[in-house]
């Protein structure tokens, strides 16, 4: 057993946290949702319904990793509680959707951030720093972990001061709408279809589960992590979608990828504009290091359990996952170059709503064995389980009925690893 000093207490762990949660979305995601819901209260209450999906979600993976005391996420607790097939297609989500996808979106995000301060097209930009910061990462680990110690304070920071200034400062182009027409927009499609841009911005909530395993106390220090963490990055969300309205002219906001460009320009002008595109760059650029550095260590695990993904195992001279990068960065680049922003981000994360739908669902596999008292109990089972799956399954169906597209790619992946599975129980053992 390592001694005491070695495990990570709840403030680590809720760093962890913040740092995971905080990612591309919070600085994309509005444009999209204007484009049918343009209330204010309308684009609040998504907001924090996605914080409150988290922090449900949180609670009820505090529960189930506290039970299990080791690291490994859904991955693991999908193949204790339901079947080897609902934990092998975790770990398949992770390896062609979880870390992937995101790296993707991130670059795209960070293409049309830095287009803005240098004459390049953003595509270029988007593989060019997928390629680029993989290629770091294959040869030099000091990297990794110094400039994520750093670039997670510096996630926080950028935040709280774009809103502080947003707050501070006045502006002509306002977007903000606090009429009475929330009500008729919260009972539409599209209220469901934006909620998908607000769950993916929340994504992160669970990093602290892949660790259970080096946390101190886990069934004290697990559900405070998550819980702190979730509800900080909560504030700090609706926060900046606040500063981001009264910024702003829904014609100018409205379908915009880079939406923090135009907040910047309305605020500071165009050389400040610059400089706001380039810290935002760097935010961006630390999100696709943190993935591009934990996704493959993930992808590792399934290698291990199946020999069909046996050959991402193999590590070079300096004991990186070299192999393993490079799959995971050819698969983002291929989202790059195939799919927009949107339709990258939808099927991605009916996807990713579906793994996390799964594995609350199975707290009430947990809750039936005689064995949970030493683990942490969520409130109000089973309320919350029981909502977080209503308010999954209220997604799924109006994807299905307005991104048909999206839904069956979602699809279409989900049967590529079901086929993976099979044909590695047939032809790998």
């Amino acid at each position: 057993m390592k001694p005491l000093r070695d495990k990570i207490g709840w403030k680590v762990a809720t760093a962890l946290v913040v740092a995971n949660m905080i990612g591309t979305g919070v600085f994309t995601s509005l444009g999209f949702q204007l484009l049918d819901v343009q209330n204010t209260w309308s684009i609040l209450t998504l907001w924090l319904l996605g914080g409150g999906m988290a922090l449900i979600g949180a609670l009820c993976y505090a529960e189930i990793g506290s039970k299990f005391k080791k690291s490994g996420g859904e991955y693991l607790f999908l193949s204790k509680l339901i079947h080897p097939l609902a934990g092998y297609l975790s770990g398949w989500i992770s390896l062609i959707i979880g870390f992937a996808a995101p790296v993707a979106l991130a670059s795209m995000a960070l293409g049309a951030y830095f287009s803005n301060v240098i004459d390049v097209p953003p595509s270029i930009i988007a593989v060019s720093a997928i390629a680029l910061i993989s290629l770091i990462h294959s040869f030099n680990l000091n990297f990794s972990g110094v400039f994520q110690s750093y670039a997670s304070w510096f996630k926080v920071i950028l935040i709280i001061i774009l809103i502080l200034m947003g707050f501070y400062m006045s502006s002509d182009k306002i977007a903000l709408d606090f009429s009475i027409s929330w009500a008729d927009e919260i009972t539409t499609s599209s209220f469901a279809i934006a909620f998908v841009y607000v769950t993916y911005s929340y994504t992160g909530w669970n990093a602290a589960a892949y660790i259970i395993g080096e946390i101190d106390r886990p069934k004290i220090n697990l559900p405070k992590a998550l819980i702190r963490g979730t509800l900080l990055v909560t504030v700090l969300y609706v926060l900046l979608q606040l500063v981001f309205l009264k910024h702003g002219s829904l014609e100018e906001l409205k379908g915009t990828l880079d939406i923090g460009h135009v907040y910047a320009t309305n605020l500071f002008g165009v050389p400040g504009a610059k400089m706001i595109n380039l810290f935002i760059s760097l935010f961006l650029i630390s999100s696709i290091s943190a993935m591009i550095w934990v996704g493959p260590r993930v992808s590792m695990a399934l290698g291990r359990d199946y020999k069909i993904w046996k050959f991402l195992q193999k590590r070079n001279q300096k004991n990186l996952p070299v192999r393993a990068i490079w799959v995971q960065a050819s698969i983002s680049i291929v989202y790059v170059l195939t799919g927009t922003f949107e339709s990258v981000l939808l099927y991605c994360g009916f996807v990713l709503q579906l793994s996390a739908a799964l594995t609350v669902s199975s707290i009430f596999v947990l809750r039936k064995k005689k064995n949970t008292s030493t683990s942490f109990k969520s409130p109000l089972y089973p309320i919350l389980p029981g909502l977080f799956i209503a308010f999954s399954i209220w997604i799924f169906i109006y994807l299905i009925i307005d991104k048909p597209s999206e839904f069956f790619i979602g699809l279409i992946i989900l049967g590529i690893g079901v086929l993976s599975y099979f044909l590695n129980k047939k032809y790998f053992h």
